[in-house]
Formats: C-alpha cells, structure tokens, sequence
C-alpha cells in the first residue's frame, strides 16, 4: 500500500513540476497512511532545534579552537591550525543542516495553511468556521514569529563563517607567529559573533518550544 502510494507521489511530482504541488503531494501520501501535516511540522520543528543546538556546540568549538591558536604558545602550530580547519568545516556542515531544516520546516507549514484555508470553506457550521479561522489565524502569527527567528539564526550564522574562513584561509597560506599575532583583533570580533548567534539560536529553541505547544495544545 505505502509502495503504491510513493508511485502515485511519484506521478505527481512528475507532471505538476511546481514545488508547492510536490509538497502537497508528499504530504498528502503521509497523511493517506495517518501522519497529519502538524505532526510532520512539529516533527521538523523539533528537528531544526536539535541542529541548532548541534551548531551551537560546533560554533562555540571553533572558536575554543580559534582562541587557542591565537593564544598559540608552544606545541605543533600545524596541528592546532589543522583542529581549527576541522572546527570550521564542522561549523559550516551544522550551518548547512540547519538551513536544510528550516526550509523543511517551512515546505510543511506552507502546505498545512494552505489545506487548512481551503477547507475552512467547507465547515458548514458558521461558528465553527469562524472558530477554525481564528486557531489559523494564530497559528499562523505564531509561525510567522518562529519562522523569523529562524531565518534570523541562519543570517547570523554567515558571517560568522565568512571570518572563520577568512582566517582559515590566511593562516594556510601563513602559518607563522608573525601571522598569528596579526589576528589577535580577529578573535574579539568573532567571539562577539558567535555569542549573539548563540543567543538567537536559544531565542529561536525557546519559541520553537512555545509553538510546538501551541500546536500540541
């Protein structure tokens, strides 16, 4: 049963070619088998809190590391730029996750809106068509919130890498005391970077918390 309905997905995507009818379609096949869109949603919000709260911890890592390097005092000068190398690209895979997340976040929301406005017109009841269109009208503010917050996350989280590669980069090309010593400015900039990312982060870990209450409510 679930094998036919990924073929008849399948045909779908294949005809519509549009992204919102592909996502509907893929829902849809979900909810044939008894998954709901706000089930889905509140499963890939909660996904998009466990990768930013990954990349909290890579974010802050890299910067351990990138201190340490700055702070450089003895030992293998290749080995400690070769664990800020790792941390950077650790950084920039977590960024990548959590952008993949949020898009999969919003894909679901827009198709449950969607749905939930076009069967608003099929409660007859006028009542408990005006109660429906208020919870959406909520729902979607609070979302709306969320989503914001998000993004806002995933803004930050660029230029914390455009300097982490920034200094990568040059230290490949320079890695000396001398080099080192001319970055010590770097690390104050990006330490006050990835501070406020962090603190967006956990503002967008607690509204997503509030959100999935509401939903769950």
């Amino acid at each position: 049963m679930v094998h036919k309905l990924f073929l008849a997905a399948a045909m779908v995507l294949l005809v519509s070619g549009c992204q919102s009818a592909i996502d509907d379609a893929y829902f849809s096949m979900w909810d044939k088998i008894g998954v709901e869109k706000r089930d889905i949603l509140v499963d890939r919000v909660e996904d998009a809190q466990d990768s930013q709260k990954e990349a909290q911890e890579e974010f802050a890592d890299a910067l351990s590391q990138f201190s340490a390097l700055i702070n450089f005092d003895g030992g293998e000068l290749q080995d400690i730029y070769e664990k800020l190398k790792d941390e950077y690209e650790d950084s920039k895979s977590s960024a990548e996750e959590v952008s993949d997340r949020i898009n999969k976040v919003e894909a679901v929301a827009d198709s449950l809106f969607r749905e939930w406005e076009e069967e608003l017109n099929a409660i007859g009841n006028a009542n408990l068509r005006r109660d429906s269109a208020s919870k959406l009208k909520s729902t979607r503010r609070n979302y709306d919130s969320l989503l914001r917050s998000m993004r806002r996350v995933e803004s930050s989280m660029t230029p914390v890498l455009a300097s982490l590669q920034d200094n990568v980069l040059y230290l490949k090309h320079n890695l000396n005391a001398n080099a080192i010593s001319s970055l010590q400015g770097e690390l104050t900039t990006i330490k006050t970077d990835v501070d406020s990312l962090i603190k967006e982060m956990n503002e967008a870990i607690k509204q997503s918390d509030a959100f999935i209450a509401t939903i769950r409510g």
